[in-house]
C-alpha cells in the first residue's frame, strides 16, 4: 500500500508540475509584446489612434494591449510601471501630463523598453521617438486662418471665447499657438478661457457659461474634440448659430453638420489613425535593432465648407 501511495503522490506531483509549466507558458504567450497607454476612449480621435495601432500590430504579427487611463495621469504612470514588470517589448503613450510621465518613461528606458510618444509632445528625455502633429504650429495655422476670416467676414474685429482643456499639455500648446498668433489684430479681444477638462459634457457646460456671461461673443476657439463638441452644443442650445462662429480641432459627424450649417467655420483635422500606425511601425523598427527619426510628423488639414466632402465618408 505504501508503494502505491508513494507512486500516486509522485504522479500527483508530476501532474502539478506540468500544470504549473503549462500555466507559465500560457502566461508568457498571453503577455502583450506592446502596450498603448491611452488618454481615454470617449473621443473618436483616440479610438481612431487605437485602430491604426491595432491594425499595424496585426499586420506585423505583434500583440498589442491598450490601456484606458480615463483622463487620469497617475493611472498612466502606474500602467507604464505595470507593463515594465510584465516585460513588454515596447510602449506607446499619449501622455496627459507630459512632465509627470517622464519618470515612468525613464524607468522604461532603464529596463531597455523603448517608448514612442504619440500626439502629446514630451520634453527632452530617453523616449525613442515622437509621432504626431506640432500642436503649437497647428494652433498657429488655425490662428492665421482665423485672422483672415475676421478680416474678410467680420469687419476686422471679433470677441472671442476659448474652450480648452487646462489639464492637457497638448491642448494648452494648441491654445498658446492660436492665442499668440491672433495678438497681431488688437481688435480681436479674448473674453475668457474656460476649462472643458477634455470631457464633452463639461465642455458644453463651460461653453454655455462662456456664452451666457459674454453676450457680445462672436467666435469660439475649441482646442480638442470634446471641447469642440461641447462648444457646438452650447451654441445650438443658446440659439446663437447666426452670430457665433466656431473654430476648433478634430472632425466628427456633428462638426460636419455644423460646417454645413455655417456656424462651424474651420476644423483642423489630424490623422490619428495614421499616428497610431506610424507609432507602431516605429516601435517595430526600433525593436528590430534599427533607428527611426526622433520626430515623425503626421500632417494636419484645415477643413472648411470648401473641402469637407472629402471627409464625410469617414463619419458615416
Amino acid at each position: 500500500m505504501m508503494l502505491f501511495n508513494r507512486g500516486k503522490m509522485r504522479i500527483v506531483a508530476l501532474a502539478m508540475a506540468l500544470l504549473a509549466s503549462a500555466y507559465s507558458v500560457n502566461a508568457i504567450a498571453a503577455a502583450p509584446e506592446y502596450a498603448l497607454v491611452q488618454i481615454n476612449q470617449q473621443a473618436l480621435f483616440f479610438n481612431l489612434m487605437n485602430k491604426g495601432a491595432q491594425e499595424a500590430a496585426k499586420a506585423s504579427g505583434k500583440n498589442l494591449v491598450i490601456f484606458n487611463a480615463t483622463d487620469n495621469p497617475v493611472a498612466q504612470n502606474d500602467a507604464i510601471e505595470n507593463y515594465i514588470q510584465q516585460g513588454v517589448k515596447g510602449i506607446l503613450v499619449d501622455a496627459i501630463d507630459v512632465n509627470g510621465i517622464m519618470p515612468a518613461i525613464k524607468e522604461a528606458a532603464a529596463a531597455h523598453i523603448p517608448v514612442v510618444a504619440i500626439d502629446a509632445v514630451l520634453p527632452a528625455g530617453p523616449q525613442a521617438a515622437q509621432v504626431g502633429v506640432d500642436n503649437i504650429e497647428g494652433g498657429k495655422i488655425l490662428g492665421k486662418f482665423f485672422l483672415d476670416y475676421v478680416h474678410n467676414n467680420m469687419a476686422g474685429k471679433a470677441r472671442l471665447g476659448i474652450v480648452g482643456a487646462l489639464n492637457s499639455a497638448i491642448q494648452n500648446d494648441r491654445q498658446k499657438g492660436f492665442a499668440d498668433t491672433i495678438k497681431s489684430n488688437q481688435q480681436i479681444t479674448v473674453a475668457d478661457v474656460v476649462d472643458g477638462r477634455n470631457i464633452q459634457d463639461d465642455a458644453m457646460t463651460a461653453a454655455e457659461n462662456l456664452i451666457t456671461g459674454n453676450p457680445d461673443l462672436t467666435a469660439i476657439y475649441a482646442t480638442g474634440e470634446p471641447a469642440l463638441l461641447g462648444a457646438i452644443a452650447a451654441v445650438e442650445n443658446q440659439g446663437r448659430q447666426k452670430d457665433i462662429k466656431v473654430f476648433g480641432w478634430d472632425l466628427t459627424a456633428k462638426a460636419i453638420s455644423g460646417i454645413d450649417g455655417g456656424y462651424v467655420v474651420a476644423v483642423l483635422q489630424q490623422d490619428p489613425e495614421k499616428m497610431g500606425s506610424e507609432a507602431l511601425k516605429a516601435l517595430n523598427t526600433i525593436t528590430a535593432g534599427k533607428t527611426v527619426p526622433k520626430r515623425i510628423l503626421v500632417p494636419a488639414t484645415v477643413v472648411t465648407k470648401a473641402n469637407v466632402d472629402t471627409y464625410r465618408p469617414l463619419f458615416k
